[in-house]
């Protein structure tokens, strides 16, 4: 669905463009995107798809990526680790989920949560504190490229409690719903 032309304007000022610069963009006069603007004309529709797709492209080239937000240095477990180093890893660092590492590639995750729904299932401590993390870990946290976008984190972070980012084939950094509070600014 085409977008509404009232949104130029607004959309223009987010980019931090003026009305010269974005007509000299689009191949158009500053004049003929104030009166777009203010709905004083319409345009072609070749003119106003041409407005949206500079625009557009202008936001996904400025669009934070995800290697901006990330944590860089990994701090995964083994899967031969046990539960009780891996409490211990937490405690240190604060982080409530961690990635399952092996041979430099992600084959699984453990988390606070999943120790703790173990202990309410009527598992005792020492039991599960001896297990190996082989023996409890969840699936992986989802991998992708570290050029990918808030959108495609955000979706991901839904399901997810963490992303790991990946550059030709290694781990390069990992993204966490905390992360993404690190791209809200207030409006200008």
């Amino acid at each position: 669905m085409f977008p509404e032309l009232k949104e130029i304007g607004k959309r223009r000022r987010n980019l931090g463009l003026s009305q010269s610069r974005l007509a000299q963009l689009v191949g158009v006069s500053q004049s003929m995107i104030a009166k777009i603007e203010s709905q004083s004309t319409s345009p072609s529709y070749d003119k106003a798809k041409r407005i949206f797709d500079v625009m557009e492209q202008l936001e996904r080239s400025i669009e934070t990526k995800a290697k901006e937000i990330s944590t860089h240095k990994i701090v995964g477990v083994s899967p031969e680790d046990n539960v009780m180093n891996v409490a211990r890893i937490m405690r240190q660092t604060g982080f409530s989920q961690l990635p399952v590492i092996e041979k430099g590639h992600p084959i699984g995750s453990v988390s606070e949560k999943l120790v703790l729904a173990y202990v309410a299932e009527g598992e005792s401590v020492s039991d599960i504190s001896h297990k190996l993390v082989r023996e409890v870990m969840e699936e992986a946290f989802p991998t992708v490229d570290e050029d990918s976008n808030l959108t495609l984190l955000s979706a991901l972070l839904r399901y997810s409690p963490a992303v790991l980012l990946i550059r030709k084939g290694k781990l390069v950094g990992i993204v966490t719903k905390a992360d993404l509070l690190k791209v809200l600014r207030p409006k200008e």
